[in-house]
């Protein structure tokens, strides 16, 4: 943190801030992708270290895209998830995205379809399966955060994945997996016994 804020604040001891930010925000993570009204309430930050961090997580999101997109998704499944965590493990709101693929399991698309509160977000099955058309996709993987932390799906999480997986199946597409992102963790509804094989 201190190497960051020295490329933006040369000649100064920014030891103070760095500590400022880790306590307030918990970790580099979540610093780096704290909204800016947040940001400015720590003495010491200003619209310079705001870019740099706005900056350094832009880079972060399109390594982690580079790593999944025009890939089989099903057989790096590690970079897939280390790919989602980056996009969402740390938002302060929820986010429903679908990764659209191809008959080969390449990524075609990434797409956020839903924009929440703290513990909603509304996704509409209708929807998925229009874009999944528009873009010839023959499968699906849903994802979306739980900023509490906690990737446990509710019942309106199952629900929803119920529905939008029966629109699938009547259009012949794939539904391969719904990934809950945590802070630190996830939940897969395939692994987990929620989507039948």
């Amino acid at each position: 943190m201190e190497l960051i804020l020295l490329r933006v604040i040369p000649e100064r001891d920014v030891k103070p801030i760095a500590c400022s930010l880790l306590e307030t925000f918990g970790d580099i993570n979540r610093v780096i992708t704290a909204p800016r009204q947040r940001l400015l309430t720590v003495a010491g930050v200003g619209d310079d270290v705001i870019a740099e961090f706005r900056l350094l997580e832009i880079c972060a999101k399109r390594m982690a895209r580079a790593r999944v997109m025009r890939r089989p998704v099903i057989s790096g499944w590690q970079a897939l998830l280390d790919y989602c965590h980056t996009m969402l493990a740390h938002r302060e709101t929820e986010q429903f995205r679908v990764l659209f693929l191809d008959r080969k399991n390449m990524l075609i698309a990434d797409e956020v379809l839903g924009e929440g509160t703290v513990d909603h977000v509304p996704v509409y099955p209708r929807e998925v399966m229009r874009r999944a058309l528009e873009l010839n996709a023959t499968a699906l993987i849903l994802v979306h955060n739980h900023p509490s932390g906690d990737p446990a799906p509710s019942e309106a999480d199952i629900s929803m994945t119920r529905s939008i997986c029966a629109a699938a199946d009547a259009l012949s597409i794939t539904l391969h997996d719904h990934l809950i992102i945590g802070k630190s963790c996830e939940i897969s509804f395939r692994s987990e016994g929620f989507l039948q094989p």
